[in-house]
């Protein structure tokens, strides 16, 4: 049966490498590919698109960029064109949202919540939706500790940013779509590049560290940042990997119904990947502690922050002490080749990625 899918959040970097995975993947079922964009990503987008179709990842013949916004009453696309699509749409991937942790109550409240519940209003008016798949975070267990498991979600936890509380109040919104709409929800843990090429485009996560190493390097002795005895895990996944695992799960019919942790099944510690990093890019371990509470104090100073190009929100995740049960995506992802690559496989091509892209503006994230 062939497939029509529609897919907010391009031409960012999650939908842009989505669409070439699930192509990849069924490329004879797939019929069309609407993307939809706002006004000011227009150009941004049709490049994009034009790279994919040259790079033979994508033919351009197979996707539609429609301009519209999912803050807006049927997201913002044009009635007629609305009228045209809307029995052709079998899935919807909807991936827009605010990443940044530092990102302002009001943005994340419009973008995240507001607009999740536009594309929830509007995915209900399509009468041939097979699947609607939402990319949520696994950080929508907030502040709670201890065994995190998939099928939970309204647990009365506080949460570290409005990021994390506007993603958890869109994934509610979402949730309680189940018994109407046909749902799977993915939750990834932090994303970072390929596992194999290192490639990203943006250093964030876990790349805060890296690029406080590089800012630090000229130091004889540079610290481990570490609250307490029992270091945290840190919670990190390789894009390559979050996006097999999405195709899978969404294009079959047993995603159907369920929320996902995309997340690492066994992680580091923050201790131990903060040695890893440092051996791995300055050759050296870190020595010596300096508690995470005061280096979030030190960056309460912009022009310091700026200077390491580290958000201080990145420093609550060196504090928190939960584990991501990954029991439900392990079970669903056993029949398949897709799994989880150890992190430690990963650093020499994401070091190597960074090091070449580390001077790259374009990459970096704006630090206020």
């Amino acid at each position: 049966m062939s497939k029509t899918l529609f897919l907010t959040g391009f031409p960012g970097f999650l939908t842009s490498s989505l669409i070439q995975q699930l192509y990849q993947d069924y490329s004879d079922e797939i019929d069309h590919i609407y993307l939809l964009v706002l006004l000011s990503e227009e150009k941004a987008a049709y490049q994009k698109l034009h790279q994919l179709d040259k790079d033979q990842q994508l033919p351009l013949d197979k996707c539609t960029i429609l301009v519209g916004d999912i803050t807006q009453n049927n997201i913002g696309i044009n009635r007629d064109i609305q009228e045209h699509i809307a029995h052709d749409i079998t899935h919807v991937f909807h991936l827009a949202a605010i990443y940044d942790l530092a990102v302002p109550e009001y943005l994340a409240e419009r973008v995240n919540v507001h607009g999740t519940n536009q594309v929830n209003e509007w995915v209900q008016t399509l009468p041939n939706l097979q699947r609607y798949i939402y990319f949520s975070t696994a950080y929508v267990s907030g502040t709670r500790e201890g065994r995190i498991y998939e099928e939970e979600l309204e647990m009365h936890q506080t949460f570290r940013n409005h990021y994390e509380r506007t993603k958890y109040d869109a994934e509610v919104l979402v949730d309680r779509l189940k018994d109407v709409v046909p749902t799977t929800i993915i939750r990834p843990g932090i994303v970072k590049g390929h596992s194999e090429t290192g490639e990203t485009t943006k250093f964030d996560g876990l790349y805060f560290m890296l690029n406080m190493y590089d800012t630090l390097s000229f130091l004889p002795v540079i610290p481990y940042l570490e609250e307490d005895k029992d270091s945290p895990e840190g919670n990190f996944v390789s894009s390559d990997y979050v996006l097999q695992a999405t195709s899978y799960v969404s294009m079959n019919q047993v995603g159907e119904g369920k929320t996902y942790h995309l997340t690492d099944p066994n992680p580091y510690t923050m201790l131990e990947l903060q040695k890893m990093i440092a051996h791995h890019y300055l050759g050296r371990p870190p020595v010596g502690k300096i508690p995470v509470s005061l280096m979030k104090n030190i960056l309460q100073f912009a022009p310091l922050r700026k200077w390491l190009h580290v958000e201080k929100e990145a420093m609550d995740y060196f504090i928190i002490h939960s584990s991501y049960d990954t029991t439900l995506i392990t079970r669903d992802l056993a029949a398949t080749s897709i799994k989880s690559v150890d992190l430690a496989e990963t650093i020499a091509p994401m070091i190597n990625f960074y090091r070449k892209y580390k001077d790259d503006y374009t990459k970096q994230i704006t630090i206020k």
